[in-house]
């Protein structure tokens, strides 16, 4: 079993963005000291649901100031970045923090971050699949050229190149955020881990990791290839001595946040988009994930695991947005639960 915590930075009600920041810095940074597995950083633009609008960015500072932990992005939107600049910064951080580094990409939603970088909608509704081959092939080859639909140029070198170095890390690992058969497909046919979101439970989560396989078989994946792969789950944890106390931590402060950072989302094209409840949205992530003692935490933990196949866990830690209290939870998530769960 593999946990991780996944920071999003986000910004409670009456809360600075630099005290986002903070907390999010200091998440990792205990996250090692708790003897974490990972931490994986979200991305977000123009919203306080998170604050850091650049994953990779936060990435390289958090692996210059850790030695051991895995620090992977949860996701880099490609849609409204270059897949050659992200490859070229995905490559440069697995080489330099010694294979530490796991690249998540997504699609994104139709926000008017796709106006703002001048992507437009067509990146996200019809891109993804082109973006992605992009870039696994600058991660894959030593020289690449391009003559898609969206990019188009001549063969130019691959620098640095990220197999050159580390003996059995060929290059950095590369995640797909999946909500949808189509995106399953995608990912089951690269050969890639798929990270599946909190809001999904396991009956859910199995059934997507049930369906990678058949794809994946289909595509002609190998049978260790798909014994082997590490799906991530995406999750909420809050250690507390009682079932009573962690609920009450979560639905006290976290629909307050639900509800500024997700009215703040604004679509690119004006469609109607559907809002959840966030108190709603609050009691649900506290029953489907490892919210209550430690033991409930490491049982939940194990159920999914058992249920899905998934052994690696990225869970939202942040959801008290307090800055001690959150590294009160770390450290319980990383001591306590772990020794149930070994």
């Amino acid at each position: 079993m593999h946990i991780g915590a996944f920071v999003l930075a986000a910004q409670f009600p009456g809360q600075g963005q630099g005290e986002a920041l903070h907390r999010a810095v200091r998440t990792a940074e205990v996250a090692e000291e708790a003897g974490l597995d990972s931490v994986w950083l979200a991305e977000h633009h123009f919203v306080p649901y998170g604050v850091c609008p650049s994953a990779v960015t936060l990435a390289a500072l958090l692996l210059g100031r850790t030695r051991r932990i895995r620090v992977g992005t949860a996701v880099t939107v490609l849609p409204t970045a270059h897949p050659v600049n992200v490859a070229e910064q995905a490559a440069l951080l697995h080489l330099t923090s010694g294979g530490r580094f796991s690249l998540g990409v997504g699609r994104g939603g139709p926000w008017v971050d796709l106006e703002v970088f001048g992507s437009g909608l067509m990146a996200y509704e019809e891109g993804f699949p082109e973006s992605l081959d992009l870039l696994l092939r600058w991660l894959r080859e030593p020289r690449v050229d391009a003559r898609g639909e969206r990019y188009r140029f001549r063969e130019v070198a691959v620098v640095p190149r990220p197999d050159e170095q580390l003996e059995g890390a060929p290059g950095p690992e590369v995640v797909v955020a999946c909500t949808s058969p189509k995106s399953v497909r995608l990912a089951a046919e690269q050969g890639l881990a798929m990270l599946l979101g909190m809001h999904c439970g396991d009956e859910d989560k199995a059934d997507m990791t049930a369906l990678w396989r058949t794809y994946a078989r289909a595509a002609g994946r190998s049978a260790e290839e798909i014994a082997t792969v590490g799906h991530v789950s995406a999750g909420v944890a809050q250690i507390a001595d009682s079932v009573e106390d962690a609920c009450e931590t979560l639905t006290k402060a976290m629909p307050g946040w639900l509800k500024q950072g997700l009215d703040a989302h604004v679509t690119v094209d004006g469609r109607h988009r559907a809002m959840r409840d966030p108190v709603a949205y609050t009691e649900k992530l506290c029953t489907l994930h490892p919210v209550g003692t430690p033991q409930l935490a490491a049982d939940r933990l194990a159920a999914t695991s058992e249920r899905t196949g998934i052994t690696r866990f990225a869970l939202l830690t942040e959801g008290s947005g307090d800055l001690a209290c959150t590294e009160e939870n770390v450290r319980r998530l990383g001591t306590e639960v772990r020794a149930l769960l070994s």
